[in-house]
């Protein structure tokens, strides 16, 4: 699911595809406090979206509380309210595992992603300039978090 996003080159800053030994790795080495959320369709079993929170850093505890969140939808499947699901899902799995706060980077060039974030809380903070370069082209990311509840209504 993630490599057609990948190459359509504008979604996100990955900029090559993955292996299956290097998705493996990925899961095999992902966080004990992170959530990793994948949804299916149903009807076939593919894989149509996924989510993925964990910890921002690794080299200090003073920002234990505060995890990076990533949001990826298959590019046939947009619109759907897979994501909004996902978001359900990871919000209240977030707080149940510690986290405060979540923050992520969205590509500037990418106005509906921004647009998903914010229906879900997020708030811009800023912008990081020329950020990446993907195929010689820099890209600015803008910088998005959100504050999470103590308790759910």
């Amino acid at each position: 699911m993630m490599n057609p996003i990948i190459e359509a080159r504008c979604y996100t800053v990955f900029d090559a595809p993955f292996t299956v030994d290097a998705e493996r790795a990925y899961i095999a080495g992902f966080p004990s406090r992170g959530i990793f959320l994948v949804a299916v369709d149903d009807t076939d079993g593919c894989i149509v979206g996924l989510q993925n929170l964990e910890p921002v850093v690794n080299f200090t505890r003073t920002m234990d509380h505060v995890a990076s969140i990533g949001t990826y939808v298959a590019l046939d499947r947009r619109r759907e309210a897979i994501a909004s699901r996902l978001f359900g899902v990871s919000l209240v799995r977030a707080r149940e595992v510690g986290f405060e706060k979540l923050f992520t980077m969205v590509r500037a060039d990418n106005p509906a992603a921004l647009a998903t974030y914010q229906r879900h809380g997020f708030e811009v903070i800023g912008t990081a300039k020329r950020h990446a370069k993907i195929d010689g082209r820099y890209v600015d990311e803008i910088l998005i978090e959100r504050f999470l509840p103590t308790r759910w209504p």
